[in-house]
């Protein structure tokens, strides 16, 4: 809720001045993992939530790449408030790129995160894959924690990915697991356009 603060910067004049919503807002730092679909899936259910409210989204994807999926689609037809920026190089497993340019892409990636994390840009940022990326140790995870912990107060963040590691767990306000219990790929359906990219 706005209100009034009263600010003594000057013993000689008191200032008014407006408090703002962000003021008030205490940012979570948000971890979805777990080896079920839907982890990302969560985290645009939630930057749908953050825009009903006005908020500025930024989603910055680790692993993924330029190929079409939903999420960039949607985001392309929104002229304000959600902001989506791929900078993986494909799947691992299938990727045609070596570890040292998948290390490149992801240390790219979060320099990006990290002007984010500094600015007072977004109200919600997304950092999607991020655990996969320290699972295999192309980021340092200390570096990652405290610029995390160093972000404005107010800013919630979401991180996604298999394997989230210990210590990012125990940095973590709210951990989800999710848990695969029956999948269509085990039995041959492949990946369904508008349910899974």
């Amino acid at each position: 809720m706005e209100g009034i603060v009263i600010c003594t910067d000057n013993p000689k004049r008191l200032k008014m001045i407006k408090k703002s919503k962000k003021d008030s807002r205490e940012g979570l730092l948000i971890n979805i993992t777990g080896n079920g679909k839907g982890k990302t899936t969560s985290a645009l259910g939630t930057c749908m939530r953050a825009l009903g409210w006005g908020w500025q989204v930024s989603i910055i994807q680790f692993i993924k790449n330029e190929q079409e999926n939903g999420e960039k689609r949607f985001a392309a037809t929104i002229s304000q408030g959600l902001e989506m920026v791929q900078c993986g190089l494909g799947l691992t497993h299938n990727s045609k790129a070596s570890k040292a340019q998948h290390i490149e892409a992801a240390c790219e990636a979060w320099e990006k995160a990290k002007s984010h994390l500094q600015s007072e840009k977004a109200d919600l940022l997304v950092l999607d894959e991020l655990n996969i990326v320290l699972k295999l140790g192309w980021l340092d995870i200390d570096d990652v924690i405290n610029a995390l912990q160093k972000r404005p107060k107010w800013m919630h963040v979401i991180i996604t990915g298999r394997n989230a590691p210990d210590k990012l767990i125990a940095a973590s306000d709210m951990v989800s697991e999710i848990k695969e219990i029956k999948h269509p790929y085990k039995s041959g359906t492949k990946a369904q356009k508008g349910i899974e990219y």
